[in-house]
């Protein structure tokens, strides 16, 4: 059944477990991530950047994602990831999008929320679940020098004005994540995630969860991050089977013998991430 976001969140929250969000690019990605969801007993969020929504088709993949919601009792919502236009906020949200990310961070803060504002202005009247970003820019301003790492961060007292002001459902932080492959261990910084935690009630996000230890991802959600967005693993799992395949077989040809394998590997990932965000049997 296709549900709303928040809905999911709220339940993850109180239950204190996350509900994986999965990027998906291909058929057999969204094969994996629904059938993974259907044996593990999970909740799960199918998402789509703003790119892929394009790649695939926004009303194609909003088409698929309802036949498969239709056919199970498991419930799903369908969210755009990193939206930065409001034309293509639109269009999901005409499509049957249960949620959107508008992505105003690279923004200083007042841009950020302006653009947020109005994102928010568009979903919010369809009862679609809205989700912000707030981390902070590198560099030096006046007389306050800001290291890399602690630049990119969610700075607490930014995060109450920015929820406030805004009105978003949920709040992607920056606490030591980061998108793609990492270039060293993650370290993530749980006492500003506590102090985010106080000051805001709006449901938390942690982007960029390929790559982080499973202790730090448990202890995460443990403070209350209630909802992990994965791509890259699936992204890896998928190319790493594909390459395999064609090493061994430069004859084959029938692309089920190639992508099927492939499907199995992302739906392992799938249901390893279920388990270690602790959604696996609450449905």
């Amino acid at each position: 059944m296709l549900v709303t976001m928040k809905e999911q969140l709220q339940k993850a929250k109180e239950g204190k477990y996350a509900v994986g969000m999965f990027n998906v690019m291909t058929v057999e990605m969204l094969q994996a991530v629904i059938e993974a969801a259907e044996e593990m007993r999970s909740p799960v969020i199918v998402g789509t950047s703003e790119g892929m929504a394009s790649y695939i088709g926004i009303k194609n993949i909003a088409a698929m994602v309802k036949i498969a919601a239709e056919a199970t009792d498991i419930p799903i919502s369908l969210h755009l990831d990193h939206g930065t236009k409001l034309e293509t906020l639109k269009k999901t949200i005409d499509a049957g999008y249960t949620s959107v990310m508008i992505d105003g961070s690279k923004n200083p803060l007042e841009e950020n929320i302006a653009i947020t504002r109005e994102g928010a202005a568009i979903a919010s009247p369809h009862g679609v679940t809205v989700e912000g970003e707030l981390g902070r820019i590198s560099g030096t301003e006046d007389t306050i020098s800001v290291s890399e790492r602690e630049a990119s961060m969610t700075m607490p007292d930014e995060a109450e004005k920015f929820v406030a002001e805004t009105g978003v459902d949920c709040l992607a932080v920056s606490i030591g994540n980061a998108h793609g492959i990492y270039k060293g261990e993650p370290k993530l910084d749980f006492d500003r995630l506590r102090e985010i935690k106080k000051r805001v009630s709006t449901l938390l996000v942690l982007h960029g969860a390929s790559g982080i230890p499973d202790d730090a991802v448990q202890e995460a959600i443990t403070i209350g991050i209630c909802k992990i967005n994965i791509a890259t693993d699936l992204q890896v799992a998928f190319i790493s089977r594909v390459r395999k395949i064609l090493e061994n077989d430069s004859k084959i040809y029938d692309p089920r013998k190639i992508l099927g394998p492939a499907e199995e590997d992302m739906k392992s990932v799938v249901k390893n991430k279920m388990e270690l965000f602790m959604s696996a049997g609450k449905v």
